[in-house]
This record gives C-alpha cells, structure tokens and sequence, in this order.
C-alpha cells in the first residue's frame, strides 16, 4: 500500500465518509486515520455488536461520528458542513440483494435518494474539493455471459438493489456534467466520480447473507451451508484491494 498511496496528500486532510459504522466503511476510515487524516464519518447505527466498528472501537478515533440517515437531508447536511471536509466518499447504502426484494422502497431511497442528497449537501460546502461514490459491480446489465464486465458495458438491473445501484450512478453522471465544473477548470471545482467494488469479504464483516461470514456461522453451528444460487458466478475482493 505504501507505494500505491500518497501519504503526504492524506496527512492532515479533513475527510467525510458517509456508512463509517459498516464493513466497507470502517476499513476506510481506519487506513485513513492510519495515513494521518482527520476523518468524520455520517452513517446508521451499527446494526450489531460485533462488527468492525465497534471490534475496533472507532468512533472514538474520528473527529465525528454523525449517527444518521441519508436520506434526512437535513441532518446530513448539518453533519457534511460541520466536518468541513476536502474529501468526501459515500459508502452508505442499503447493500443486501434479499433485503432488497422486501423492502424495495427503502433500498431506492437509501441508495438513490441518499445519493442525491449527499450531492445536493457538497453542493453547499465550499471546502468539498472531491467526492468519490462507492457502488457495484451488479450495475451492468446482466448479459448471461462469463466475459469480464469493463467500464463501458451497459448498465442496467433486474432487481431491486441493482437497479438502485445503476440508478444511483445515472444520479453522478447527472451532477457531474449539470452542477460540478471539474477541478483545474475554474474556481470551486469539484471532483466527482463513481467506483464499482465487486464482492467484498474481510476481517469484521459479520453481516448476513454473506457467503464468508455465513459459511463461518454454520461450521461454527454445525449445519449445512445454503446457497442461494450455487451455480452463479461471482467476483470476489478483500477488503484491503480497493481501499483506499
């Protein structure tokens, strides 16, 4: 990571990171504390008591730790002001396929709305120099082939939380070309992209309908481990590949 990472650039730079109390998030936040940035973070409560966040008591590390809802605008705003930050990453979501299915009208107001939400925030914070959203690699539309997805394939989603996901990059697109003039092109630029995480499994990540973390539970308990869709094939990623 040292040679990959520009640790001057991260000593001392105020960061916010929307969903700092999950998996993904918390990873984040603690390499970037370990670089020397002052980071804040704006996200629900930890939904149990044994994951990373808490495991590695990292709130008490941040400048702020905002507990909040994307999608209460105002709140986020008052929380993405207050940190003042240079750098923001939006991790926040509503991450399970399943849950998506029953409670699709949450998962499009988390991962679409709240997007629109943090970008209308930075918007109106002057000291936001870039921003960087986290989203997946179920945004391409599903072409039942085994050839590696590239950035330039379609996107598109057959269910719910990757259609919010696809949607939720139509939203960057949108704010990038209408509201941010690109860093370097005037005053106030703003930096603005979308990365696409794949699978993701690591230390700390005890969240369910997650193959790692449901195989350890059931070798743990004994029973067999179900799959949901055995056949299908997945890309998969430690945490520590795409970060930071």
């Amino acid at each position: 990571m040292n040679r990959m990472v520009d640790a001057a650039f991260w000593q001392g730079r105020q960061v916010f990171i929307t969903g700092h109390t999950g998996f993904m998030g918390g990873w984040l936040a603690s390499l970037l504390l370990g670089l020397g940035a002052k980071v804040s973070g704006y996200a629900l409560a930890p939904q149990d008591g044994s994951g990373f966040f808490e495991a590695t008591d990292l709130g008490s590390r941040l400048q702020e730790s905002v507990i909040g809802d994307v999608r209460d605008t105002g709140a986020l705003e008052a929380a993405l002001v207050g940190a003042s930050p240079s750098v923001v990453f939006h991790l926040a979501a509503q991450p399970l396929v399943r849950r998506a299915y029953s409670e699709p009208e949450f998962t499009f107001g988390t991962n679409v709305m709240g997007t629109v939400n943090l970008l209308e925030a930075v918007r109106r914070c002057p000291s936001v120099k870039a921003v960087l959203v986290v989203t997946t690699d179920k945004v391409y539309a599903n072409m039942n082939t085994t050839h590696p997805y590239c950035e330039t394939d379609r996107l598109g989603g057959r269910e719910p939380y990757s259609a919010s996901k696809a949607a939720a990059e139509m939203v960057v697109d949108a704010y990038r070309h209408s509201y941010f003039v690109p860093p370097g092109a005037g005053d106030g630029g703003v930096g603005l992209a979308a990365i696409r995480a794949g699978n993701i499994f690591g230390g700390g990540d005890w969240a369910a309908d997650r193959i790692v973390p449901d195989a350890v539970r059931s070798f743990q308990a004994g029973r067999p481990l179900v799959l949901r869709n055995p056949a299908s094939t997945r890309p998969w990623q430690h945490v520590l590949d795409p970060l930071p």
